[in-house]
């Protein structure tokens, strides 16, 4: 279900030192499938799409960019348009990824990199014995955490789901989804990659995974009180944090308004006031992307 411009999250692209460890921690921790590979990238889903992941050889960990589903071929065209009229630079008027129609390429506030698209190629699902159910959402620590909100809502048209403190944090909509971008005031980093599971079960599971190879968790099992969803975190090797979720809140009334928490509410987890004080410096910032010169 989807309300505005964009229908739903499309994919995380991320340039990494270790393609090789990080398809490791896609494949044998999360439980994603390769899709396909080329020269320095490789695709990964866990949904019945082309790809959900992205991983790009380079010589720094960071984000490549932030790949976004238009609702259709006049939203594509719509958003083009108000890219142009933001003076926003635009990277390639053509779609980048492998497996995409139509879309094009855009940098956004702090340097951000959005591919917006359409019709993305089928891909069916493996049989394998774990994994989520689909990419869900993400969560990043801009600087100027209104400003990238105002953003988002006026370009590319995700509603707020709830609001947090005084210029600290927005959840935001752009389907049934309590939030496909959540923004935390920061240093201007990408925090976590988000992934749909069935249940709690699942999120104990990886644990367990973890654990076998001698890793962990470096947060949960929560209950966030924004957005509900039960969540488990660990870091991937790129440097990015992965999120595990389960019983996300879903909104079928789009005209429900925010959610306002103070910043000092238990919005982070219901089940506790304990959070890891190391949990949010974690993360990879926005890298210098090598289409750069395509236009």
């Amino acid at each position: 279900m989807s309300w505005g411009l964009i229908s739903e999250m499309g994919h995380v692209a991320i340039q990494t030192t270790d393609v090789q460890g990080s398809v490791f921690d896609a494949t044998q921790l999360l439980g994603l499938r390769v899709t396909e590979k080329t020269d320095n990238e490789v695709y990964l889903a866990a949904a019945g799409v082309h790809h959900e992941l992205v991983y790009v050889e380079s010589d720094v960990n960071g984000i490549h960019s932030l790949g976004l589903v238009a609702r259709d071929g006049d939203a594509l065209r719509t958003i083009r348009q108000r890219v142009r009229d933001e003076n926003l630079p635009v990277i390639s008027e053509k779609a980048v990824s492998a497996g995409i129609q139509d879309g094009f390429t855009f940098v956004g506030p702090e340097g951000w990199i959005f591919e917006v698209y359409i019709d993305m190629q089928p891909d069916a699902p493996g049989q394998l014995s774990f994994g989520p159910d689909r990419y869900g959402h993400i969560n990043f620590h801009p600087r100027d955490v209104t400003g990238m909100m105002k953003f988002l809502h006026r370009v590319l048209d995700f509603r707020l789901s709830d609001v947090i403190g005084d210029d600290f944090a927005y959840f935001m909509r752009c389907n049934a989804d309590h939030h496909g971008i959540a923004l935390i005031k920061g240093e201007g980093t990408f925090h976590h990659h988000a992934w749909q599971a069935q249940s709690i079960v699942d999120l104990g599971k990886l644990g367990d995974r973890l654990h076998q190879v001698g890793r962990e968790l470096i947060w949960g099992p929560v209950r966030h009180g924004a957005g509900h969803n039960i969540a488990a975190y660990y870091v991937e090797t790129s440097g990015a944090v992965v999120e595990l979720y389960t019983d996300l809140e879903q909104i079928y009334d789009d005209s429900r308004p925010p959610v306002v928490w103070g910043q000092e509410e238990n919005w982070y987890n219901k089940w506790s006031s304990f959070r890891p004080e190391e949990f949010r410096k974690f993360g990879i910032p926005p890298v210098a992307n090598r289409l750069s010169g395509v236009r």
